[in-house]
């Protein structure tokens, strides 16, 4: 998985983090990278999500890409983006319905899992 460099940001806050792992013998590269969705209208909105996975040393991926997202108050892995809303609420109606709308456009997301991997932003 190649980072993209079109980012469709304001912040970048994207971190790439490589470990050289080795497993049976055979040397693998962990990937790591964190992101944030945000709503295009209301950009300080934002969910940060972590996309994790494993490269051999030919650049290929192995396995599948373990991604989340990080809950909006204490950054817990959350394995859902609505996760990331439990146990916190909004003062008002209005903020409440703009979180779930950015949870909504974010589980409606066609390669969810791509973006969380290649992506330091991401606009819905």
């Amino acid at each position: 998985m190649k980072n993209i460099e079109t980012s469709v940001g304001v912040i970048p806050t994207q971190v790439k983090k490589e470990e050289v792992e080795e497993v049976e013998g055979e040397k693998y590269i962990e990937h790591q990278n964190e992101m944030y969705f945000f709503l295009k209208e209301r950009p300080e909105y934002q969910i940060s999500a972590v996309g994790r996975w494993l490269e051999s040393s030919k650049g290929e991926v192995i396995g599948d890409a373990d991604t989340y997202f990080l809950h909006i108050m204490n950054g817990s892995r959350c394995d859902s983006v609505w996760e990331c809303l439990d146990g916190w609420s909004e003062q008002s109606e209005r903020t409440e319905e703009i979180w779930e709308t950015l949870c909504q456009r974010i589980e409606e997301l066609d390669g969810l899992d791509q973006i969380i991997c290649d992506e330091e932003s991401f606009e819905v």
